[in-house]
């Protein structure tokens, strides 16, 4: 394993946060990294140059040589000049939170869709860097005599790379287009679409794989497990079935290049009949990373869609927390997805949200009229069905207003 350092710098006027650097140090073990030591910084300002002093960094350069570590990692984004100076008096490698998490989607992802959107945020992520990668790459000098190579060969990789951008962002606009013509095809399913949701680790594709008491989704006790977006049908307590869509999981201070470039991935929520917010309920910092996904979702536009808070890993509480949560959010619903408790009940509070839409019915159906089911059953989630001795046939169904009253119509013209 790469040995690494991890800094954290704060401003000595704000309230302390240790959170973040916790989540540092995950993501840094996620990335194949083993933290030698952690340092929290606080200063009076931020320096522009270097962002924390001399003092500090020959302090960290002494423990890099001591601890023979191969990468520092800082918890905020350090901009290129930032990074160059302070690699001058560290003797090893110095990258930010998002060059961390650029690294682990490029592990992660498994479609083409994912490595086409991973590869996109690291050159948009590289080229303002392009400048700092050593003599093979170095500056034009002005002066006679002093124009060397450097600044045609910079030039040349900096066209080369936004060439690769260009390329790689009709790419993704042609997957783009494509999963809108595979989510059309979902849309002509009778079924409401459920979008799962959450900070990354807090069990949303261990979820998946209970609701459909399969391996749907690989899951591990990792950050960002899963970048890629998978829909599963499953099958409901009231019958007929609903599709459920594990999304990529969200995280502090997430790179806005990320979002940016998964864009496409996370529109799966705007267009859920209901979204399920998976939070670790054993985790200290539950109430902040609920805020951070609610952003998101505000971000993306999907804030008017009904918003079930799903409470996973309750196992882990005492039952005095449990009680105490559910008292506190008597809305949500308390489950344990490793373990399969409270499932049923979660599949009801879905089942109950995605009524506002898909609204219980009943229809009755004229022996004469029977030639109809196949579009009734290609138009509706049909729970129930009676044969009636005059052989009629009564029905019990979810159905849109829309998709309702165009069946209506067709009974009406029959």
């Amino acid at each position: 394993m790469e040995k690494v350092i991890l800094v954290g710098v704060s401003l000595k006027t704000d309230t302390y946060d240790s959170s973040s650097l916790d989540e540092l140090k995950r993501l840094a073990h996620t990335a194949g990294g083993e933290v030698a030591r952690v340092y929290r910084v606080r200063v009076n300002a931020f320096n522009a140059a270097t962002l924390i002093g001399a003092g500090k960094m020959q302090e960290i350069a002494e423990e890099v040589r001591l601890t023979e570590t191969q990468t520092v990692i800082f918890d905020d984004e350090i901009s290129p000049a930032q990074q160059k100076n302070l690699e001058k008096v560290i003797p090893a490698k110095v990258i930010d939170r998002t060059r961390l998490i650029l690294d682990i989607f490029a592990q992660r992802a498994r479609t083409q869709e994912g490595k086409l959107q991973v590869e996109l945020a690291q050159l948009k992520y590289l080229l303002p860097r392009l400048g700092g990668q050593g003599t093979a790459l170095m500056q034009q000098k002005g002066g006679i005599g002093l124009r060397g190579p450097g600044e045609t060969k910079l030039e040349y990789d900096k066209r080369r790379l936004r060439l690769r951008i260009s390329k790689l962002e009709k790419e993704i606009e042609q997957v783009k287009k494509e999963r809108g013509l595979r989510r059309e095809r979902r849309g002509q399913i009778p079924l409401p679409q459920i979008a799962v949701v959450g900070y990354t680790n807090a069990g949303k594709s261990t979820l998946l794989n209970a609701l459909t008491r399969q391996n749907a989704v690989y899951a591990d006790d990792k950050l960002f497990a899963t970048l890629d977006p998978t829909t599963r049908r499953v099958r409901m307590p009231a019958g007929g079935e609903m599709l459920f869509t594990d999304t990529v999981g969200f995280i502090q201070k997430l790179p806005h290049s990320l979002v940016s470039s998964f864009r496409a991935t996370l529109e799966e929520t705007t267009f859920a009949d209901v979204i399920l917010h998976v939070q670790d309920a054993s985790s200290p910092a539950r109430p902040r990373q609920a805020d951070t996904v609610r952003r998101i979702i505000t971000e993306l536009g999907a804030q008017q869609t009904p918003v079930i808070d799903v409470f996973n890993k309750t196992d882990l509480l005492s039952p005095a927390r449990r009680a105490l949560l559910q008292a506190q959010n008597p809305a949500a619903a308390l489950i344990s997805a490793g373990q399969g408790l409270g499932l049923t009940s979660l599949l009801e509070k879905v089942e109950e949200a995605a009524a506002r839409k898909w609204k219980l019915r009943r229809l009755s159906l004229r022996p004469d009229q029977l030639g109809l089911l196949g579009k009734i059953y290609e138009k509706a989630i049909v729970t129930g069905r009676q044969e009636k001795p005059s052989g009629a046939l009564e029905l019990t169904l979810m159905a849109t207003d829309g998709n309702y009253n165009s069946l209506l119509k067709r009974l009406k013209l029959h």
